[in-house]
């Protein structure tokens, strides 16, 4: 249809123009406030309208900005937890370092040797026997006894070994007097932790 009064431009339809004619012209108001159509796509922060309306109208927010801020407390979250995690393993690691060093296992022997000087003592004098234990370096009690060749042995005797040492030492002074000559032989028995022998030979000469 052509004339005059038909409306100019793209936005024009049939169907708008079948729906005056037949509910008759609509009131002023209705001319003033067009009918709002609702968005028919979102892309990015920019609400688009239909077709022929150019206008753009902002989201409320950017909808960029609620992607990039919305996983941040979570990444707070996990470096956080990464943190405690850290050091409660740092701390698990101490405390079991020091409940092994407290309640690990105790004083290990690792040898024993028992020395002298090969020559003996002099006249009337005193043989100083050693013996040399090798330990683990725990701390601990060492329980011996020694025996000599003439028949007599110690009452049974302990020696506190302190942490870090890794090597004790035992003496026994064996007195001699009078002339002549005697073969003696030391021996150290270990009676814990473990239990070891170790020996030394030696001779007592006194000549007038």
């Amino acid at each position: 249809m052509s004339g005059s009064g038909a409306p100019e431009g793209d936005d024009y339809s049939a169907t708008v123009l079948g729906s005056h004619w037949f509910s008759g012209p609509p009131d002023a108001t209705k001319r003033m406030a067009p009918e709002p159509v609702a968005p028919d796509r979102v892309e990015g922060s920019v609400l688009r309208f239909g077709p022929g309306v150019t206008a753009a109208m902002p989201a409320p927010f950017p909808l960029d900005a609620v992607m990039a801020v919305v996983p941040a407390p979570r990444r707070r979250r996990l470096a956080g937890l990464r943190r405690y995690a850290l050091a409660a393993f740092v701390l698990a690691g101490v405390l079991a370092y020091l409940g092994w060093q407290r309640f690990g296992p105790g004083i290990e022997v690792r040898d024993v040797a028992v020395r002298t000087d090969p020559k003996g003592p002099a006249c009337d004098a005193a043989a100083d026997v050693v013996a040399v234990v090798a330990t683990n370096g725990r701390p601990g009690i060492l329980t011996y006894r020694w025996v000599r060749s003439d028949g007599t042995r110690s009452e049974q005797l302990t020696e506190r070994v302190p942490r870090g040492q890794r090597e004790a030492r035992l003496h026994l002074l064996w007195t001699f007097k009078g002339t002549g000559s005697y073969p003696a032989e030391a021996e150290l028995q270990l009676v814990s932790p473990g239990q070891r022998t170790a020996a030394v030979d030696f001779t007592y000469r006194c000549t007038p």
